[in-house]
């Protein structure tokens, strides 16, 4: 086994006994080096399904964590109950006031509610980087991604809070992660803000590795239109790569998309799936 990523946190369900599922996304991810955690989802299922899916978070060395979003970060207080002190790499602007504001309604806070010193209080020792960084050995953080696609764009509708006025949030913090493998780099993607293509193009140039094998995790084409779908469906066949495991932000219209246009290269990415090379 080169690696073995289990999904612990997600919309939805796989397993039928005693998982729990919730909007959020977090995956386990087993190494030979050693295990670590990427993103820890609402809280309300990561000790829960841990436990369930016999993953323990006790044998976890860091924690990943994508971008500063409640639905990605609201558990690390549940994984510190189970291990601390515990490194955590992240990018410095996961505690910017984050907000999702649409017309007609009050703003709504979707950032981190956790002070960093609370955080820190329980045993998190925050490991801030922006840029593409090899974590350990053939495991790579992509760092800030540049937007380059004409087709993919920061959702209109968050807004970050400074100094008392809201303005478009660039979330320069969504961060992605690639493992070399001997099959080709995984992908693992929290929300995928700064766009898939984006994102695969970025770790391509970063790593000097064409081979993608697998891309898993949170996509945001749930809000895509047609041409960003096209768009994207096109590199991937292009790229051949061999499994998509839609999560999280795809939305079930479009991951009915995926599933038509890539058949059996698709799977879901819900709680208790299990990815392996």
């Amino acid at each position: 086994m080169e690696l073995r990523v289990t999904i612990l946190c997600e919309n939805s369900v796989i397993v039928p006994f005693s998982v729990i599922g919730e909007h959020g996304f977090s995956a386990f991810v087993e190494t030979p080096s050693g295990n670590f955690l990427f993103d820890t989802g609402q809280g309300k299922g990561l000790l829960n399904n841990s436990m369930v899916l016999k993953k323990d978070l006790k044998s976890v060395k860091w924690l990943y964590i994508s971008h500063g979003h409640y639905d990605h970060t609201l558990g690390i207080p549940m994984l510190l109950l189970e291990k601390s002190p515990i490194d955590v790499y992240a990018h410095p602007d996961i505690f910017v006031d984050r907000f999702w504001i649409k017309e007609g309604t009050p703003p709504k806070f979707i950032g981190i509610p956790y002070k960093e010193s609370y955080l820190k209080s329980l045993g998190a020792n925050f490991k801030y980087i922006k840029d593409f960084t090899e974590i350990e050995r053939g495991i790579y953080s992509s760092g800030e991604v540049p937007m380059v696609t004409d087709f993919e764009n920061i959702d209109a509708n968050m807004k970050v809070l400074r100094d008392g006025s809201f303005y478009q949030d660039k979330l320069n913090d969504d961060f992605s992660m690639a493992i070399d493998t001997s099959k080709g780099l995984v992908i693992i993607l929290g929300c995928a803000h700064a766009g898939i293509i984006n994102i695969i193009n970025h770790f391509i140039q970063k790593t000097g590795k064409d081979k993608i094998y697998a891309v898993l995790g949170g996509t945001h084409l749930g809000f895509a239109d047609p041409k960003q779908m096209n768009a994207t469906l096109e590199i991937i066949k292009n790229y051949k790569i061999e499994k998509v495991g839609a999560s999280h932000c795809t939305g079930l219209a479009n991951s009915a998309t995926l599933f038509n246009h890539l058949k059996d290269k698709f799977f879901f990415a819900s709680v208790g799936q299990v990815l392996e090379v």
